[in-house]
């Protein structure tokens, strides 16, 4: 066992030295089109960029443009460096997975490896891992300064972290595998909400382990719970620990008279209290699913944290602040990307839906100095139309009537 993990770390590393250096070598001397100049400007001078925002990935950035040692000239490359060592190391946790993968097709079950089961083990991660490094996609986002390269790195890294706890699950500090998940995932929100999706399979790998006689049925409860654990990070622990933190500012600074972020302060004060409570509670009455799910969404918490980074800059009214997300109230508009409009996702309008009436959307308040409080500054009064249900359906695809050429085009499929 010991000589294939020898074998197994240093063909890993080759292959992540091949990756990298192709990356780098083909990576962009300046910037490609699109957002790599707007994410190399805001990370070179920690700015803030479009909704709904990449801290972690302008925080890495910056270190990086370091590098440049004053020379501006250097900086998009170095950002570009970033990206293509972040692909590199994506290829190398894909390399270990795959051996993972390929120990239990080879030899299920035993440690104890021949050379010959060796050498296939070690060239299906070498194939596997190269095919993917020269494909057109991955290659193309490791050159450039863009999110996707350090999005995908996260995602290797979780899924490679599952199936070491797999193959620990039965040891006695297994679960710190799924509480680094845990936090990579919540870091990974800093970057792109791309790393949520494997969630599923993270679960389907949970499940098989613990389950070594999986049924339909219980594949299919399963990928349900996998689908409320990616609902209660997407759509409750990101918005609502901001949105809650607005609405405690908005009460203790307009209703009480406290000054500004006065109420985001006691609202993470309380928050804090109420998890240390719950991980002291669990813990004295033996809980340990309960403190373990605690656990994990503290480092989910910790990991999302690099947000604070967008309010910190947009302070300090750097030339980029876009949205200008200074305080809690400001940044749930940044991270429910409200610049962009709204469009149905479960359930919704046709485009030739007819509008029968108009409803108030979320009002606009702006920090007012003179005052100390937050004045209504948009009340958005009639903002969101209000559509014949006649002409509503469930998962709708033909929506979008903003322009005419969506409409023409709807028309030439149907």
């Amino acid at each position: 066992m010991k000589t294939f993990r020898r074998i197994n770390n240093l063909i890993g590393w080759t292959v992540f030295l091949i990756a990298s250096a192709v990356y780098i070598l083909t990576s962009e001397p300046t910037m490609s089109f699109w957002d790599c100049g707007e994410y190399i400007s805001t990370a070179y001078k920690l700015e803030v960029g479009h909704p709904p925002g990449a801290p972690l990935f302008q925080l890495i950035g910056r270190l990086f443009s370091l590098l440049a040692f004053g020379d501006v000239t250097l900086v998009a490359r170095m950002v570009n460096t970033m990206s293509a060592l972040a692909s590199g190391f994506t290829i190398l946790f894909l390399f270990w997975t795959i051996t993972m993968i390929a120990k239990k097709v080879v030899n299920p079950g035993r440690n104890e490896f021949s050379k010959g089961m060796i050498y296939m083990i070690m060239g299906t991660g070498v194939v596997g891992a190269l095919a993917y490094t020269f494909s057109d996609s991955f290659w193309f986002s490791a050159v450039e300064g863009e999110v996707y390269a350090m999005s995908s790195f996260f995602t290797a890294v979780v899924f490679w972290a599952i199936f070491k706890w797999e193959e620990h699950a039965d040891d006695k500090h297994a679960f710190r595998w799924l509480i680094l998940i845990a936090y990579l995932m919540g870091l990974s929100i800093g970057v792109h909400l791309l790393n949520l999706l494997a969630i599923p399979a993270i679960t389907l790998v949970y499940y098989f382990k613990r389950f070594p006689s999986p049924t339909w049925k219980g594949i299919l409860l399963a990928i349900l719970i996998s689908l409320g654990i990616l609902t209660v990070i997407m759509y409750l622990i990101i918005p609502w620990v901001v949105n809650l933190a607005g609405l405690f500012e908005l009460f203790f600074v307009n209703s009480i008279g406290m000054p500004f972020n006065s109420g985001t302060i006691i609202y993470f004060i309380l928050l804090l209290g109420l998890i240390v409570w719950g991980l002291f509670y669990t813990r004295k009455k033996g809980k340990a699913i309960l403190n373990a799910i605690i656990l994990a969404l503290i480092f989910i918490l910790i990991g999302y944290t690099s947000f604070i980074l967008l309010v910190i800059r947009s302070n300090a009214d750097p030339p980029i602040d876009e949205n200008n997300p200074e305080n809690a109230t400001y940044l749930l508009a940044y991270l429910n990307r409200e610049q962009y409009g709204d469009w149905p996702i479960f359930s919704g309008q046709y485009y030739n839906a007819p509008i029968i009436d108009r409803k108030n959307g979320t009002p606009v308040y702006t920090k007012d100095n003179v005052s100390g409080k937050y004045l209504v500054t948009d009340k958005r009064e009639n903002v969101v139309p209000v559509y014949d249900p006649r002409f509503t359906t469930i998962f709708p695809r033909m929506w979008a009537n903003m322009e005419q050429k969506y409409v023409d085009t709807y028309k030439i499929c149907g």
